[in-house]
């Protein structure tokens, strides 16, 4: 490491602090003590990460204004701001630090005693496991990957988040059994004190007891064990707040959800409830975009969500709730502990290899790692910095469900004897300006790791040889609503081969190759223009011009309509995908500002669907 220098007295500083104080115990124009040096580094750190999470609370907390305008142009603009609000932090840091104290030249020393004075900074803080993750994401910055341990950074916590107090409570509780089942669901509704009056908050509190009634079971007594707990803070997306709480009664607890959403009068009213947990997790599937909720202690958070979906990883629920790097670094750690208890070696993915990506996965592990080729496909007209860029694309925009989250990591270094041998060479030979070799470790620079699903492709073939007529249906029908959505949701997929699509767990189809992704309204879509004459139609090539984003849906069955199992359900269900007039009926819509509603759940449970209107009372 180098050793520090003498330092040269600098007249005044050049950018201000990241944070709203700095501690000046020394003065600027005077050469830095280690001791009075780790200290300013460690107050320079905490106060980044506090302008950060201030500014991301703020963002998150003005989502209940924007719902309650029903702005929703403003809410999807706030999405893609706030996704960018931590990158903006940490740069801010580490120029500062660069700037101030000359970093990177600080010895070993001061590095250790800045983390353990950050350490005591942490006391009594609300956040205090994002605190430790912006401080490993700023040190990283300024350090070389030979100080990536737990001497200089987090490698694990420090901090416990357990019984850290909120106010308000991060929870609230009603008690049915005082004041009666209806008026606790009701002033629980009323207590996110919405400025939008409900359109009829009796009908929609009747409702949610008599879809209570087929989970709870026997009503509460007066002495009964009987809470209902609810989060302070709605949830938001896109056009809905979700309240997300559960029932208890006695040693049994029950999770629910429910959205509220506006009418066409801008009045208020519950679309369903949900009661059942593989439903609620699909709520906060990564193939969604991030809720946001407005949380003084995240951490109380994550564990009442964690009571609600026990199998749902940690990292994924801070994911879902905006908090994305401390989403990568629960998953890491879990990630290293998973390596450590297991013995099988990563593999190349199963499936058709990419153009654009090298993809391999660990057998025992539920994901797949993909790493961007130094070469692509002749056929492929992007470059490195066009794929990453469409991959950033990919969480500024709704997935609606259909397209997968990725978790983007640098310098990952994974032991090089868990690499199978023919998935060593595949690196070696397509990756190598991606790969660097540190003792035991091959460390991969730039890495994609995303939830592994069953490759559509593979699935239809799987489903053909055993002549599941059924399940062909079911996929390709799947399939189309994917592509259909994503096109509502100005995404257009690009290349819309069976490959580039997976088959969740749940049975849901997903989109999870971006290289070729763009906005629908930057899409130009074409009929195919008459032949001018018979050569020309059998002549093979096209006797028309072609632009940059020219699409010709006509051209679609030549790819996807592979077999007639697949083609019959195709043309069943979506034959209007192969006119161009679908595609520009839709880019219309975009443009005209409409914004769909997207439900992640399913269409049978709204009450809508379940419950007949009520009768307009009778006129005197």
């Amino acid at each position: 490491m180098r050793q520090p220098e003498r330092f040269r007295q600098t007249p005044a500083r050049k950018i201000s602090p990241p944070g709203n104080r700095l501690d000046n115990e020394s003065r600027p124009d005077m050469p830095l003590t280690d001791n009075t040096a780790a200290q300013r580094l460690a107050q320079a750190m905490i106060e980044g990460f506090n302008k950060h999470y201030r500014l991301f609370r703020a963002c998150s907390a003005e989502a209940k204004a924007r719902f309650e305008a029903a702005d929703w142009p403003a809410g999807q603009q706030a999405v893609r701001d706030r996704i960018n609000y931590y990158e903006q932090r940490v740069n801010e840091t580490v120029a500062y630090l660069h700037d101030e104290f000359e970093a990177d030249l600080r010895d070993e020393a001061v590095w250790r005693t800045a983390k353990l004075l950050y350490i005591g900074l942490l006391t009594d803080h609300k956040q205090p496991e994002l605190a430790e993750t912006f401080f490993n994401s700023v040190f990283c910055r300024i350090m070389r990957r030979t100080y990536f341990h737990n001497d200089f950074i987090f490698v694990r916590p420090a901090t416990s988040t357990e019984y850290i107090e909120s106010d308000p409570p991060s929870y609230r509780c009603y008690y049915p059994g005082r004041e009666g089942f209806r008026e606790s669901v009701r002033r629980l509704l009323l207590d996110f004190k919405w400025t939008r009056e409900f359109d009829d908050l009796d009908r929609d509190v009747d409702r949610i007891i008599r879809c209570a009634g087929r989970y709870v079971g026997n009503w509460p007594q007066p002495d009964a064990n009987f809470q209902i707990q609810v989060l302070d803070s709605a949830f938001y997306r896109n056009k809905a707040a979700y309240v997300i709480g559960k029932v208890i009664n006695g040693a049994s607890e029950y999770p629910f959800m429910a959205p509220v959403l506006h009418n066409s009068a801008s009045r208020l009213y519950v679309d369903t409830v949900l009661f059942d947990a593989d439903q609620i997790r699909t709520l906060f599937s990564l193939s969604r975009a991030y809720f946001m909720v407005d949380m003084q202690v995240p951490a109380n958070y994550v564990q009442f969500l964690r009571t609600v979906m026990p199998n749902k990883p940690r990292s994924e629920i801070y994911t879902m709730l905006g908090l994305c790097k401390q989403g990568k670094t629960a998953f890491y750690r879990g990630l290293i502990s998973h390596l450590h208890h297991s013995r099988d070696q990563f593999v190349v993915a199963p499936g058709i290899a990419g153009l654009v990506m090298l993809v391999f996965t660990l057998p025992s592990y539920p994901y797949v790692f993909k790493v961007i080729k130094d070469v692509f496909g002749p056929s492929k007209e992007v470059d490195h910095d066009t794929v990453r860029r469409k991959y950033q694309l990919v969480k500024q925009v709704d997935r609606v469900g259909r397209m997968a989250d990725t978790l983007e990591f640098s310098q990952v270094a994974l032991p090089k004897v868990r690499f199978a041998p023919e998935l060593l060479e595949q690196l070696y030979a397509q990756v190598p300006s991606q790969l660097e070799e540190d003792g035991g470790d091959l460390v991969i620079r730039h890495v994609y790791i995303e939830r592994r699903m069953v490759p559509l492709n593979l699935y239809l073939e799987q489903a053909e040889k055993e002549g599941r007529r059924d399940l062909v249906e079911d996929a390709v029908r799947e399939y189309g609503n994917a592509v259909r959505e994503l096109a509502i949701a100005n995404i257009f997929p690009g290349d819309l081969l069976w490959k580039n699509f997976g088959v969740t767990r749940f049975g849901r189809i997903v989109f999870y190759d971006y290289d070729e992704i763009e906005y629908m309204t930057d899409c130009n879509f074409r009929d195919i223009p008459p032949a001018p004459d018979y050569e020309s139609e059998l002549s093979g090539e096209a006797w028309y011009p072609v632009r940059r984003n020219d699409v010709f849906p006509e051209e679609f069955p030549r790819f996807l309509l592979v077999t007639e199992r697949i083609r019959e359900a195709f043309m069943r269900y979506h034959a209007d995908l192969l006119d161009a007039a679908f595609w520009r009926r839709t880019q219309a819509a975009i443009r005209n500002g409409e914004v769909p509603d997207f439900f992640p759940y399913p269409e049978s449970m709204r009450f809508r669907n379940q419950f007949k209107p009520r009768a307009a009372p009778r006129q005197a």
